[in-house]
């Protein structure tokens, strides 16, 4: 396909936009690390819930999202809907103790919860773990979606759009810092939403199909409508939907999606004004995040499936895509190819713009851990700040080299990356959320989870196929998630128990900073007034309150979710009782965030 002038023109005023929010934020990012890192932490939440919205909507996302519902319907979607509870627990939970926190990154964490050498190791180590591997990986796979939009679309080779698309987000995320990501963001997501849902109303207007009945009720979406996994298929209903609610949510470590917390949401929570806008940020993100953005993607997945049901037909059309990329989430720039001048222009820019707006987070993030949690902490302690702004500016070149490389020689699609991610993760997340409520746990727990989970996801990715383990109840990566979880969590809760906490001084320490509560620290509360040295006891304990919200939050937002479903699918009494129902969880959680002091 050929841009014509008025899509020129359009992407140029774009790239012109995002060079001048750079240049606009470099005059403060660079003074010190923590205006680079967390823009001097004066953020407020509807900018920091924004820049998360839009960090998630990456270019590849919009291509996971068509894999899932291609490969196994609408309910597919539920492997990354139920982490919406892990979502609203770091919303009405962990926000307000992260932003208390005052950490400069989460990884700075380990050494105010934790001591000694164990706790040194898993910082450093973490650093690199996270920050270049797993990270890279991430961006990889946005990469990696980035090259088959422009292969499909135009033509471009994966050389091209790889230093092509990472000069331009390198140049203004080195230069504006968080605050400039931040802004960018901002402006970025509006332009992506409206790409995106134009997008679905060019996939509808095609004659093939010609309207949303009409799509419906073509035969080749037999099956793939429901947006819960129908009965008549156990093994659907346990892998895509139980597992997912029952057990992922809070076992399983996935960047963005951390258990109480963590990576790039825990930078935006730190970078807010105060403990009411972390609460706020995050909360804006998990309900657009899952109940405004979805509907597009999926219209135009299940468009798909009438214009191109299978890949054969998709390679017919489109013979020079290599076979490296050609799988279902590339039905996405597939679609991409039916818009008209002027508006290709436009989608082309909100596709730029989900690329640009998730690699500048991530490389902002990396970086942080990098240079602060690694080159400040290990290599030099006595580093002046304009030296860690130019360090940080460094490493975020390095990290999108490594990223071009991931997706040049080592990724296939999307949902590939997805589970490799989900698996690592596995047997972790429960650790997450008890750390900060129970004294018992230590450095060596987190540890030895790290590894026992590193390991077990080598062996299983690598030794063992799927349909070795595949039941007939549960598809064979289930059955190794659930062995990866079970494994991990049997080794480090062994650990809690067996090893050394820390020590009383270390542990008051972090009380006295987080005011965290509860009945997980009555033997530290019990010890100093044996010491003679009484902690003040946190008595307005907000857990239980707390997790009445995530309640509330959850069913709220599944029900603006699934209520914009059946609006679409025309079950309109359905739509509307769940309208009211989103309306009325909205009013709760507004009065409990008016009336309850963070």
């Amino acid at each position: 396909m050929l841009l014509h002038s008025l899509d020129w023109t359009i992407l140029a005023v774009f790239f012109a936009v995002v060079l001048v929010i750079g240049l606009w934020s470099s005059k403060t990012a660079g003074k010190n690390q923590e205006q680079f890192f967390l823009g001097g932490r004066s953020m407020p939440w509807w900018l920091l819930g924004v820049s998360m919205v839009a960090t998630t909507f990456s270019a590849d996302t919009p291509n996971l999202v068509t894999g899932l519902v291609r490969e196994g319907g609408v309910a597919r979607n539920w492997v990354w809907w139920s982490f919406l509870i892990t979502g609203m627990v770091t919303v009405f939970i962990y926000a307000r103790l992260w932003r208390r926190s005052n950490v400069l990154t989460d990884l700075e964490f380990y050494e105010i919860r934790y001591s000694g050498k164990a706790a040194s190791f898993l910082r450093g180590f973490r650093a690199i773990y996270l920050g270049v591997l797993f990270n890279c990986l991430i961006m990889g796979t946005v990469t990696l979606a980035a090259i088959k939009i422009g292969s499909v679309m135009f033509g471009l080779s994966p050389w091209i759009i790889v230093v092509g698309g990472s000069a331009i987000v390198v140049a203004y995320s080195a230069l504006g810092g968080i605050k400039g990501v931040i802004w960018t963001d901002f402006f970025q997501f509006g332009i992506a939403m409206v790409g995106a849902f134009y997008a679905a109303y060019v996939a509808i207007e095609q004659p093939e199909i010609g309207s949303l009945a009409a799509l419906f009720d073509h035969p080749n979406l037999e099956g793939k409508l429901d947006i819960f996994p129908s009965m008549n298929n156990p093994s659907l209903v346990i892998s895509m939907f139980i597992i997912p609610i029952a057990v992922q949510w809070w076992s399983v470590w996935y960047p963005g999606s951390e258990p109480g917390g963590g990576g790039y949401i825990a930078q935006r929570m730190l970078a807010a004004k105060d403990e009411n806008h972390a609460v706020g940020a995050t909360l804006l993100f998990n309900v657009a995040h899952y109940a405004l953005r979805p509907w597009p993607w999926i219209i135009v997945a299940l468009a798909s499936l009438v214009l191109f049901p299978d890949l054969a037909s998709i390679h017919e059309v489109f013979p020079d895509i290599k076979d490296q990329y050609l799988g279902d989430d590339i039905a996405y720039p597939v679609m991409l190819t039916l818009l008209s001048p002027g508006w290709l222009g436009l989608v082309t820019a909100s596709l730029i713009a989900a690329f640009m707006s998730t690699i500048s987070t991530h490389l902002n993030w990396g970086s942080s851990y990098l240079v602060h949690d690694f080159y400040n902490r290990f290599v030099k302690p006595d580093a002046t700040e304009k030296e860690l702004v130019r360090m940080g500016r460094i490493s975020t070149l390095l990290l999108m080299v490594i990223s071009g490389a991931f997706a040049l020689f080592l990724l296939r699609d999307a949902t590939q990356a997805f589970n490799i991610l989900l698996l690592s993760g596995a047997g972790t997340g429960a650790i997450y959320l008890l750390r900060w409520f129970w004294w018992r746990i230590n450095a060596l727990t987190e540890v030895t989870a790290m590894i026992s989970g590193t390991i077990t996801a080598f062996v299983l990715v690598l030794f063992v196929s799927d349909d070795a383990l595949a039941t007939t109840y549960l598809d064979g990566f289930t059955v190794k998630l659930l062995l990866a979880v079970f494994i991990t969590s049997v080794v480090w809760i062994v650990t809690a128990f067996t090893t050394r906490p820390e020590s009383y001084e270390t542990l008051r320490k972090f009380y006295e900073l987080t005011h965290p509560g509860g009945p997980g620290w009555k033997k530290l509360i019990r010890e100093s007034k044996k010491r003679g040295d009484e902690i003040a006891e946190t008595k307005d304990w907000g857990v239980p309150q707390g997790i009445l919200m995530v309640f509330v939050g959850c069913i709220g937002t599944y029900s603006a979710l699934i209520g914009t479903g059946n609006f679409l699918y025309g079950n309109y009494i359905t739509a509307g009782i769940l309208t009211l129902v989103f309306i009325v969880s909205a009013y709760i959680i507004q009065q409990y965030l008016t009336k309850t002091e963070f």
